[in-house]
């Protein structure tokens, strides 16, 4: 096996492990302890976790995953590797659909609508309905991506078996 292959997987592990170890986190602890505040304060602090995660450090590892990904799938197209080739593939998969895809698609549509909506001009009426709007639909489609994140990250180790 080359270098580059090899390091290329490393790279791949680590960029896909960072992501679902965020989703994940945010998952097990943020979304619960979101869960508990008041309308306005979440509505409030969703606003505020929506902009602050657009970051170059997020970006290298939710971007990256893709290029990565795709380029570790990419080395490992050849007789030698046709193990490490169908692991990679389906975690590429799994991760442009169910965590780029299901991002872009769900939750950011979400987020966008959540952005535009002014909670300081809102009844308490409106800002309960904004919640109720916002709230559900973005944990299912998070709790989907995690799921998926993690899922992709376990194909990619799995990569790592059997290499000659």
């Amino acid at each position: 096996m080359n270098d580059f292959y090899f390091v290329s997987l490393v790279i791949t592990a680590l960029l896909t492990g960072l992501s679902a170890g965020l989703f994940y986190s945010y998952s097990c602890s943020v979304n619960l302890g979101l869960g508990k505040l008041a309308d306005v304060e979440y509505l409030r602090a969703m606003q505020e976790i929506n902009k602050a995660i657009l970051n170059p450090i997020f970006f290298i590892s939710f971007m990256g995953s893709i290029i990565v990904l795709v380029l570790a799938t990419w080395l490992s197209y050849s007789g030698q590797h046709v193990f490490q080739f169908k692991m990679l593939l389906t975690a590429t998969v799994i991760y442009m659909v169910g965590v780029f895809g299901l991002t872009v698609m769900g939750n950011v549509p979400l987020n966008d609508a959540l952005a535009g909506f002014d909670i300081g001009g809102a009844t308490a009426n409106e800002i309960a309905q904004k919640r109720k709007l916002f709230e559900q639909p973005w944990n299912k489609f998070h709790a989907i991506r995690t799921f998926c994140s993690i899922a992709s990250f376990v194909f990619t180790l799995l990569s790592f078996y059997k290499i000659k």
